[in-house]
């Protein structure tokens, strides 16, 4: 693994960095997290001055708009807007993230054409319909049906956890295609216009309060069958493309900004309290100890997430480092959890207590932790992955 940057990385990240200088302090500050329009329109601004100064995918081939370039660049990219504090790539995260790379992974040139270019401009949102209500951790159980129809797909069915489907235009839907198969074997992966008739949008609140997921509610919708990425019935094989990013590089941006909340909540310690004492909770040795394992474990992941990229590089596939990532990742937030709370004391307790106000970030980013073991695939589905398919033990009955 190489850990020192190239030449060419040298010059890219000092560039990058001059441009974060003099672009961040222009910007607006962000919009209210429930004024969605506003919310969306703030996130897919920054995605087009990302695309105007040509740092919107950055890995992805040059005839979509990307740099075409290799992906210890786009690591370098993470490093330096995270440092920074710049803009999360918020609602823009399913198309740039997800439906983009397996688009050009998978889908045809037309609709790479079609689609590619308006996601790395943040002219189009997507949002990602796959589970259902009985059919989330069992995800090849879903009842979703389409029918063809001609030149189209009929679909009637029901999503649940949809992020952003309010302020879509495009959704990545897994449906049933052919019912009298083995469960994993009818699935098809298409493309769906928000706009399109018979698509019911209900927002869900989280525990964080916000309602960035919905339920959404499909009645005999037309989807073309140009729209199908891959071919039908063989959409199980395409999402686990999709998941491929969605559990490994779509939580780089996470992981940086789980470090950089370690480094955070070390400053924090320094301020409060620790009960009893009078003096800080800096002077706790169980603190200190426990922030320094998980910043540990943060830069072990870190280190394999290089790793990855530098395999990938030389032409070594990834395999289900995606699942061995996810894993262990979901294990540190929850013991980072722990120990903020335990910092934090009654300042953790509710939102409008804050020690300080970088400490309601942490409250919200530990409640938002819980979901960890749920998304991307719940923590029991990646133990069964890592082992029966890298361990090789005998598969769950």
């Amino acid at each position: 693994m190489r850990l020192r940057d190239t030449p060419e990385e040298a010059a890219f990240r000092s560039e990058l960095r001059a441009w974060l200088s003099d672009v961040l302090p222009t910007l607006p500050p962000p919009p209210s997290t429930e004024d969605w329009p506003a919310k969306r329109a703030y996130d897919t601004g920054w995605q087009r001055r990302l695309h105007d100064a040509g740092y919107a995918g950055i890995a992805w081939p040059a005839a979509y708009g990307g740099r075409g370039t290799s992906p210890s660049l786009e690591l370098i990219y993470l490093e330096e807007t995270e440092r920074a504090r710049a803009p999360y790539v918020g609602c823009n995260f399913v198309g740039t993230l997800h439906a983009g790379p397996t688009l050009i992974a998978e889908g045809t040139p037309e609709q790479q054409a079609a689609h590619l270019p308006g996601i790395l401009r943040g002219d189009h949102v997507w949002c990602q319909g796959f589970s259902e209500p009985e059919a989330g951790s069992d995800l090849a159980s879903l009842r979703t049906r389409a029918v063809r129809d001609g030149v189209e797909y009929v679909v009637t069915g029901q999503k649940i956890w949809t992020s952003h489907a309010h302020v879509a235009d495009y959704c990545e839907l897994l449906v049933r295609t052919d019912p009298d198969v083995r469960k994993h074997a009818g699935i098809t992966w298409l493309i769906m216009p928000m706009d399109a008739p018979g698509i019911d949008i209900r927002p869900l609140r989280t525990l964080t309060g916000v309602t960035e997921f919905a339920e959404m509610f499909l009645d005999e919708v037309r989807i073309p069958v140009a729209n199908r990425v891959g071919d039908e019935n063989d959409g199980w094989r395409v999402a686990m493309v999709t998941f491929g990013f969605e559990r490994g590089t779509a939580f780089v941006s996470e992981l940086l900004r789980s470090m950089q909340l370690v480094t955070d909540l070390a400053t924090i310690a320094r301020k409060v309290e620790r009960r009893g004492t009078g003096g800080p909770a800096w002077g706790d040795a169980g603190i200190r100890r426990e922030l320094a394992i998980v910043a540990a474990e943060l830069d072990a992941l870190w280190a394999l997430t290089r790793r990855n990229v530098t395999r990938a590089q030389r032409g070594v596939v990834a395999g289900f480092g995606g699942s061995v990532f996810k894993l262990a990742y979901h294990g540190t937030r929850d013991r980072l959890g722990e120990v903020t709370m335990r910092l934090l004391d009654r300042a953790g307790l509710a939102f409008d207590d804050p020690v300080d106000l970088s400490s309601l970030d942490h409250v919200e980013q530990t409640l938002y932790a819980l979901s960890l073991s749920i998304a991307a695939g719940t923590s029991q589905i990646q133990r069964n992955i890592v082992g029966e398919r890298v361990l090789g033990l005998p598969k769950e009955r």
